[in-house]
């Protein structure tokens, strides 16, 4: 398989990422999170010293609070310092992982290990980037806000909650909310909804059966309790008011079709050009491709208008982008051995989908308007286990049971049928910003009713549909075996939750607007 390497470069303090992921690396596997001990039994009079021990080998993850998504006035002049120190930011946090990660025995021996030797130091770095931040905003004259700089502290949370973070359980103690305590310092945040009723109590999940150390592959993630069959899922009960269709019975009914192929090409790369410009491995995972042919960290608006276009109709050089689907059946990918790949937890066969399906629709109040070019829309977060629900989005199913979504699980589907990847993007435009400081200010997510916020105005909804072969995995003494999963930021530990996608508007203004007479008409077009 190929990679989109236009401009690459290496430096030492990414070489030194590599080296720190590497630690991780063991017995041919990665050992993410092999990492459980029996640490669930309490008594009335609390914790015993081994239980705290045994405790502090329990933690999965990192859990920091997401300055982008708090940044709403960053000056122009100084965005591409503040995307670098962003970029920063998710660095340290995979090199603590990693550490995390590649010292568990020192952890079972000692309690305050993870606070002293990696909690600690990393809200150091964090504070010194955050700094680094404020500086870039000032240095141009625009306004920090200084509660920022209290988000540097992060804490540590379990494999296993409620469905994308904010309800945390370590070591068998629950703290609701959305607040998490860890040493002393809280992190507030991270809405929770616990979709279908699941819950975890005390470290059991449905039934008391206790949850995995990882998924039999040794790698982190998904474990089996990321898992439902969908014939067990009740129909119309996606639990997200994120992501709702726009379209209806009413108002702008017709659509349009862009047919850009399934990343035939093999256009892979770790980059992420809307929220890491300049950044290599912005994304700390692999992207499949459709569209535009040019996109990578550091393509321009100009560079993006002048590529190829993997779709049909040559007037849409717009550029579709998704984290790949991998199968962890040991397999060796190209990048087994890369950042953003198997160096960061990203492991086996790379999935393509066998469809994908690129329509356009309308809106049930009225008519939508042309997007400008260059519109930049994420849908989804590929952070939402750790920062919760806010944004999560995306949802999967299987054919002939589409009826029946699920955000927080990978489905199961019986024998004959495929997954499918559906994400309906924000439709609600703000009349003009083609971005904004945290990516997602520009544009808003539709009401149940098609309705959008004050002053938005109604664009064509993107909805994509990806569907895939995957064998069904299957579940045995509390594993799965032969899990799939979408890639992510290793700390976020590969939940479903975190599944996005991406666009950037780069059609002609003659397509645009065939687009939007197509949907004001009524008409299906392609």
């Amino acid at each position: 398989m190929g990679r989109n390497t236009r401009k690459r470069r290496s430096s030492m303090a990414t070489k030194a990422i590599a080296a720190s992921a590497a630690l991780a690396l063991g017995g041919g596997g990665l050992i993410w999170a092999n990492f459980y001990a029996s640490a669930h039994e309490s008594n009335n009079n609390g914790w015993s010293q081994n239980q705290t021990k045994a405790a502090a080998a329990q933690v999965a993850t990192i859990s920091c609070p997401d300055v982008g998504q708090k940044l709403t006035n960053v000056p122009q002049a100084a965005r591409q310092g503040v995307a670098t120190e962003l970029a920063n930011l998710d660095k340290q946090i995979t090199e603590a992982y990693a550490r995390l990660a590649s010292t568990r025995q020192a952890q079972a021996g000692d309690s305050g290990f993870v606070q002293n030797a990696i909690v600690g130091p990393l809200k150091e770095k964090r504070a010194a980037t955050i700094d680094r931040i404020r500086i870039n905003i000032q240095r141009v004259g625009g306004q920090f806000n200084t509660s920022l700089s209290q988000l540097a502290g992060c804490t540590t949370q379990g494999a296993q909650t409620n469905a994308g973070g904010g309800q945390q359980q370590n070591g068998g103690q629950q703290q609701n909310g959305g607040q998490q305590q860890n040493g002393g310092q809280q992190q507030n945040g991270g809405q929770q909804n616990n979709n279908g009723g699941q819950q975890q109590n005390g470290g059991q999940q449905n039934g008391g059966q206790q949850n995995a150390g990882d998924n039999g592959n040794g790698a982190a993630g998904p474990v089996a309790a990321d898992f439902v069959n969908i014939q067990n899922v009740q129909p119309n009960s996606r639990g997200l008011q994120n992501g709702l269709a726009a379209n209806g019975n009413s108002g702008s009914r017709g659509s349009f079709t862009t047919k850009c192929g399934v990343n035939q090409n093999n256009l892979f790369n770790t980059d992420n050009l809307i929220v890491a410009p300049g950044v290599d491995n912005g994304a700390h995972h692999t992207h499949d491709y459709v569209g535009n042919q040019n996109n990578n960290a550091f393509s321009s608006d100009q560079d993006l208008g002048n590529a190829g276009t993997s779709c049909q109709n040559q007037q849409d050089k717009s550029t579709y982008y998704w984290p790949v689907l991998r199968l962890q059946n040991g397999t060796k990918e190209f990048d087994a051995g890369d950042l953003g790949g198997g160096a960061e937890g990203n492991v086996g066969k790379i999935l393509k989908a066998k469809q994908a399906q690129i329509k356009f629709v309308g809106n049930k109040k009225g008519p939508v308007v042309a997007m400008p070019q260059f519109l930049r829309i994420i849908t989804g977060d590929a952070k939402a286990f750790t920062n919760g629900l806010k944004n999560a989005n995306t949802s999967f199913s299987c054919t002939g049971f589409e009826n029946r979504q699920v955000t927080d699980k990978y489905v199961i589907c019986p024998q004959g049928s495929s997954v499918v990847r559906t994400s309906n993007f924000q439709s609600c435009w703000d009349g003009k910003n083609i971005d904004s400081a945290n990516h997602r200010d520009q544009v808003a997510f539709v009401g149940a009713d098609g309705s959008c916020p004050n002053g938005f105005k109604a664009i064509p909804q993107l909805q994509v549909r990806l569907v895939y072969d995957v064998p069904a995995p299957t579940i045995q003494n509390g594993q799965v075996k032969n899990p799939y999963a979408v890639d992510g930021f290793p700390e976020q530990l590969h939940k479903p939750i975190t599944d996005h996608n991406d666009f950037i508007n780069v059609m002609s203004t003659q397509l645009m607007n065939k687009v939007v007479n197509c949907i004001n008409t009524g008409k299906k077009c392609q």
